[in-house]
């Protein structure tokens, strides 16, 4: 399973265009529930708020910037923790905060619950609609990978039929999300579909235009502005672009450089010891470079593990034999060539022509090895 499923489960701040701090009263009636049940509210990437419930009845009030997409989660023994052991059946739903008051009415749960009030709310019911029949494709395929045993899981052809499944249903949903958009430039949804098709690792060349065909007050609102400048961050390290030089250590304390690699084609590697995904993306890519490392290529890892995880970095390099070079800092996330380069996601690379301009990105399993066959004769 590749890059689309943490795209799939999370759920990102929508912002739309305002002025001024916009007042907001969410109710809902959810039916004769009371403490120790609670609705928590997910926002701003944070369970910062929460009410008790009385003979079903709860309540939120506040001010926000811009009108505002939230996540609720009913968690019927007051306990959050307990109510998101398994994300996909828990109890919750989403709305938006915007001038009101907005409405939820059910007998039983909030995943049931009739929206009334919120014009955004119905928009994006209307997004969830269309792209219901890939998501439940996707929960199969969720399903399926959860019930494999371990022996499947290993199986690279098992795994490439899970991939080829996942492609299609990302594609399927990908053409929901641009016909929305397309339908909807001026909506504050059609920002979070455009989100939605960049994934955590956007193509600039792919989004940029998409993001370009919102309406100006959805581009100008405070969330349309910060992701506006994330693609221009991110166009910085795009294909076509030079890729930025830079120098960090290896494990030895030698310091190397990308421009060291000048001349010879190098696959910028992000990765990380703790990261699952990376670790099983390591033996496709250590097979590669033994094919290719006498061909002009090479690759320079980047390690996103910290100062206590060093003996893990470390052992990771041996246990996976990654034989290429390894640099870091080792301050985690906060590496400042990931940084540079706005990684948000690992595994994540970037492969680098011999004139130092990036010309393939995101490379992973069979892609790696037929970009670099496309390049390398």
């Amino acid at each position: 399973m590749k890059k689309h499923l943490l795209g799939f489960l999370l759920l990102a701040p929508w912002l739309a265009q305002a002025q001024a701090p916009t007042p907001y009263t969410l109710k809902g009636k959810i039916g004769k529930l009371s403490a120790p049940a609670k609705v928590y509210m997910l926002r701003d990437g944070k369970f910062s708020d929460s009410t008790a419930l009385t003979n079903g009845a709860f309540e939120f009030k506040g001010t926000v910037e811009a009108p505002q997409q939230v996540m609720l989660v009913l968690a019927r023994d007051g306990k959050l923790k307990q109510a998101l052991s398994n994300f996909q059946k828990a109890d919750r739903t989403t709305t938006f905060l915007e001038k009101g008051p907005v409405m939820l009415t059910s007998a039983d749960s909030l995943t049931t619950a009739k929206i009334t009030g919120s014009k955004l709310t119905t928009e994006h019911q209307q997004l969830q609609t269309t792209l219901k029949p890939a998501n439940d494709k996707m929960k199969a395929l969720m399903a399926d990978y959860r019930a494999a045993s371990e022996e499947q899981r290993k199986s690279p052809e098992f795994m490439k039929q899970l991939d080829a499944r996942e492609e299609a249903i990302s594609a399927e949903s990908k053409q929901h999300y641009l016909a929305f958009v397309k339908a909807h430039p001026g909506s504050p949804v059609s920002l979070g579909a455009v989100k939605q098709v960049g994934g955590s690792v956007p193509s600039y060349a792919e989004v940029a235009p998409l993001y370009e065909s919102l309406a100006p007050a959805v581009r100008n609102s405070p969330e349309g502005k910060k992701y506006g400048e994330m693609l221009q961050a991110i166009k910085a390290v795009s294909i076509g672009a030079v890729a930025p030089n830079f120098t960090q250590q290896t494990p030895e304390g030698k310091k190397v450089s990308l421009a060291d690699y000048r001349g010879k084609y190098v696959l910028v590697d992000f990765w990380a010891s703790w990261c699952g995904p990376c670790r099983q993306e390591n033996p496709n890519v250590t097979k590669v470079y033994n094919d290719y490392k006498a061909k002009n290529f090479d690759i320079l890892g980047v390690s996103l593990d910290n100062e206590k995880a060093r003996e893990k970095w470390l052992k990771a390099i041996q246990d996976d034999q990654l034989t290429w070079t390894q640099v870091s800092d080792l301050k985690g996330w906060q590496n400042e060539v990931a940084v540079q380069y706005h990684v948000q996601a690992i595994p994540q690379n970037f492969l680098v022509d011999p004139t130092g301009k990036i010309v393939a990105t995101n490379l992973r399993g069979d892609d790696l090895r037929e970009t670099l066959a496309k390049y390398i004769k």
